[in-house]
Formats: structure tokens, C-alpha cells, sequence
């Protein structure tokens, strides 16, 4: 089986995994002791995933709790699906990373380092066959991001060809704990970019007008705003934990969503939206989740998809719907929207379907889009950082920790670097028409079959140019990324 191992990192990450648990032990049919009290045997086919069998039907996360200070795993110990984690599950410190990425990197969360790998290399040691990892965490906080940024590089450096998948809590001006929240989050960016196979964005601020605008609740708190995104992590997941899916694998899911490497920043979307305690009042049809599912309301990232174009899309539809009346209703919103779409990526929207519904619904859909318009929300966050940076802001607190300037200046450049490209995929323009390319080739095909193809070829006879889409420089070539090519040396004479 393809197993995953889930690690959460921070108060956020920890608080979000618990909901996360929570959710898909009611969807696998185990009760609080991790017992398991289905009769389905397809809740049961894949539950080995993110589950490792104890003993007789008794099934325990595949997991690794990490905090640099006590508290929220003290709360998750004692929650009502405490029981069902290993106590060697919990990894914590005692002092905390005080909301200050250098901790959580370099001092607080070099020190548990080891221990944590050594809970990560006791979890990969009980898999058959493991796939991968993802994380949770938040990119404003000290743990979260420091010691999340350490764990990332950590578990490259030793499972190397393992997928590695996080889902990531952006910070946001509006909803802002700190104040060194651009900070955190620019120096995590530039990990992730590198470390991370898949990264789905989450901001607080679109869950925050999630909770007023369309569930009507006044005063949401972090529970409301954990359901959403456990309904999120559930829909995801749902290829990955139940048979016979499109996107089986965290591998098979990159392949379809991320057409150039650094491009793996995915917005998400749920539909329909529901409260924690409400109860549906209408049966939705499978058009209104197809329609609501693209809305920018629904989408749980600060960004509006009409700003930018959609690179690559999946869908997963749960519950008892048609595969002809899904296929139908999403090939009807991409014709008429097609200006959202990028037309040199043909195919580019992808659906699975799982029989299985969430708890308390009928049916829903979850929405993945690999979207230029996500550049707003670098943006928003490169922004911040800038204006803080230009003065050295705080800049002692990090500094203290062991940290050098070079490498604010390196994140910044590196995510400069990230909202460039995808500027450029976001403008650029299939190279030619359709109906002229397919004539194109059809003459290259016949006449590589005609009988004379072989006289050409020795020849010398040249082959037909194409154009092809200009590619961004490598982050490595600063000069030949925002200063035009380097040019080209002159020949130097022989020596004779």
C-alpha cells in the first residue's frame, strides 16, 4: 500500500492535523480508540494510507506531532481522539520559537531536529511501500515555519525520490497575529519553493469572509475556520484513501498539476459551504457544485481568479453523480470561460469521482487550480516585506539567532523571481493556431514517409523552425533574469 506520513509542525499545524484526524476517522468508519466499526469493506480497502494497524482491527495515525513548546500537544493528548495517537507521536520543547523564524531554524528547532527524524524514520520504517509526506503548518508563526522550513529540507536531504506535500496557512494583512508575520512567510516561501512537490495555499483572510459572508457567522473562531480546512484536506485526500481513483498518488497528482517546476502553489476551493452545525436545507445539483466550486468566494486563498489564467485544474466530485453530467458541466464552464483557461496546455482540466460522500452531505466537490493569479497573494506578502526590510525592521531579533542579511536578500529575489514567471506563463500566448499547427504537422508526418525523406536528410536540408514559448532564466542568473542576456564573449585566439 502507498503510505503517507503526516507531520504537523506549530500550534496551527497541530491544531489543523487534529481536525484533519478527526474527519477522516468519521469517514473510515473508527471510533476514538481508533477501532474499527464499519461494515463497508471499501472504508476499509485503502484505510492503511494514513493509518498503521496495531493490533486486531485497532488503527493509529501515521503521524509525527512537533511543537517547541508543550501546550497544544498537552491539548490534542487530551482531546477526545487523544487515545488513538502514539505517545511517541509527540515530539516537544519547552522555550518555544516566540514567533521568530531563526528559532524555529537555526537554535530552538536545531536542537529536537534529531528527534524528530528519528520519530519520522520509526514512522517510514512501518510502511510497505511509502509515497510520501505532508505537512501542516503555518508560514506567519516561529515553529511552523522555522522548524517546518529545518523538517523540509531534512526529509529531502534524506528521502530524496519521496513526494513531499504541505498544506500551508498564509498570513495576511488583514488577519495578522504578528508583525514579523512578512517576515516568517518570505523566508519559508523560498524553502518551499525548493523542498516542496505541492503546496496548497490557505489564508486566513479567505476563510475569515468564508465565515461571514457566506456561512453568516458573526464571530468565527479558529474552529470554524479549522472545519473548512479539514473539508478542504478530506476532499484532497479523497483520491488518495479510497480505490479506483484519477490521481491516485501524491505523484500522479504533481504529474497532472505542475507543468514547470517551481509552479506547485495550488489554490483550493470547496463546495458546497456549510457550518459546522448546520444541516443542508436544499439538494444541490451537480451544476451548482461545478459553478460554485470556480467562484472566488469559495476558494479558500485571498485571490481572484479572473485576474489571472488557470495553468491546470483537478476535480473531485463525492457522492452519487453522474461521470457524463460532471464531464458535461465542467466542459461548459470551460468554454464559456475560456479566457481563464491557458490554450497552449490542452486537456488541462482533470475530474475524479469518488461514490463515497463527506459526513452530513450528499455529495460535494473539491477544487485544485495551479492559477497565475496566486501572484497576488506573493505579492501581498513581498510587499510587506519589502517596506519592513528597506529600514532593517526587527531585523535584530533574527540576526541574534545566527542569521545573516544575505539571506533575506536571497528569499527576496527568489520570490521576485517566482511572481516573474508566473507574470510571464500568465501573458504568454500559444505559439500558433490550432488549425495551422495540425497542418503542420501532417506535412512534417507525410513527408518523413515519402521516399525522398532520407535524400533530404543527407542533403542537408534544413528542418522547419517552431516556436516555442520563451522560458525564464534561472534564479541562479540574476544578470540574464532582470538585466537581459549576458552577452557573449568574444573567441580567443590559439595559441600557436
Amino acid at each position: 500500500m502507498r503510505e503517507i506520513i503526516q507531520i504537523q509542525a506549530g500550534q496551527c499545524g497541530n491544531q489543523i492535523g487534529s481536525k484533519f484526524w478527526e474527519t477522516l476517522m468519521g469517514e473510515h468508519c473508527l471510533d476514538n480508540d481508533g477501532f474499527f466499526v464499519g461494515e463497508e469493506d471499501i472504508r476499509r480497502e485503502k484505510l492503511s494510507v494514513y493509518f498503521n494497524e496495531i493490533r486486531g482491527s485497532r488503527y493509529s495515525p501515521r503521524c509525527v506531532n512537533v511543537d517547541l513548546e508543550p501546550g497544544i500537544l498537552e491539548l490534542v493528548q487530551g482531546s477526545a481522539i487523544g487515545s488513538v495517537f502514539r505517545p511517541d507521536s509527540f515530539i516537544t520543547g519547552q522555550s518555544g520559537a516566540g514567533n521568530n523564524w531563526a528559532k524555529g531554524y537555526y537554535t530552538e528547532g536545531a536542537e529536537l531536529i534529531e528527534q524528530i527524524m528519528d520519530g519520522v524514520r520509526h514512522e517510514a520504517e512501518r510502511c510497505d511501500s511509502l509515497q510520501g509526506f505532508q505537512l501542516t503548518h503555518s508560514l506567519g508563526g516561529g515553529t511552523g515555519s522555522g522548524l517546518g522550513s529545518l523538517i523540509l529540507s531534512k526529509i529531502r536531504e534524506d528521502y530524496p525520490d519521496r513526494m513531499i506535500c504541505t498544506y500551508s496557512i498564509v498570513p495576511s494583512p488583514k488577519v495578522s497575529d504578528t508583525v514579523v508575520e512578512p517576515y516568517n512567510a518570505t523566508l519559508t516561501l523560498h524553502q518551499l519553493i525548493e523542498n516542496s512537490d505541492e503546496i496548497f495555499c490557505i489564508d486566513n483572510e479567505a476563510l475569515y469572509d468564508i465565515c461571514h459572508r457566506t456561512l453568516k457567522i458573526q464571530s468565527p473562531n479558529y474552529g470554524d475556520l479549522n472545519h473548512l480546512v479539514s473539508a478542504v484536506m478530506s476532499g484532497v485526500t479523497t483520491c488518495l484513501r479510497f480505490p479506483g481513483q484519477l490521481n491516485a498518488d501524491l505523484r500522479k497528482l504533481a504529474v497532472n498539476m505542475v507543468p514547470f517546476p517551481r509552479l506547485h502553489f495550488f489554490m483550493v476551493g470547496f463546495a458546497p459551504l456549510t457550518a459546522r452545525d448546520s444541516k443542508p436545507f436544499r439538494n444541490l445539483t451537480v451544476h451548482d457544485l461545478s459553478t460554485q466550486m470556480f467562484e472566488a468566494r469559495n476558494m479558500m486563498t485571498a485571490c481572484n481568479p479572473k485576474h489571472g489564467r488557470y495553468l491546470t485544474v483537478a476535480t473531485i466530485f463525492r457522492g452519487r453523480v453522474s461521470t457524463k453530467e460532471v464531464d458535461q458541466c465542467l466542459l461548459n464552464y470551460q468554454q464559456k470561460n475560456s479566457q481563464l483557461f491557458v490554450e497552449w496546455i490542452p486537456n488541462n482540466a482533470k475530474t475524479a469521482i469518488c461514490d463515497v460522500p463527506p459526513r452530513g452531505l450528499p455529495m460535494s466537490s473539491t477544487f485544485i487550480g495551479n492559477s497565475t493569479c496566486i501572484q497576488e497573494l506573493f505579492r501581498r506578502v513581498m510587499e510587506q516585506f519589502s517596506s519592513m526590510f528597506r529600514r532593517k525592521a526587527f531585523m535584530h531579533w533574527y540576526t541574534a539567532e545566527g542569521m545573516d542579511e544575505l539571506e533575506f536578500s536571497e528569499a527576496e529575489s527568489n520570490l521576485i523571481d517566482l511572481i516573474s514567471e508566473y507574470q510571464q506563463y500568465q501573458v504568454a500566448k500559444a505559439a500558433v493556431s490550432p488549425t495551422r499547427d495540425y497542418k503542420t504537422v501532417q506535412s512534417n508526418i507525410s513527408s518523413l514517409n515519402s521516399p525522398t525523406s532520407a535524400t533530404r536528410s543527407t542533403t542537408g536540408a534544413k528542418s522547419p523552425q517552431t516556436t516555442v514559448l520563451p522560458t525564464v532564466a534561472s534564479k541562479l542568473d540574476p544578470v540574464a533574469t532582470k538585466e537581459g542576456p549576458i552577452p557573449t564573449p568574444a573567441p580567443q585566439p590559439e595559441n600557436k
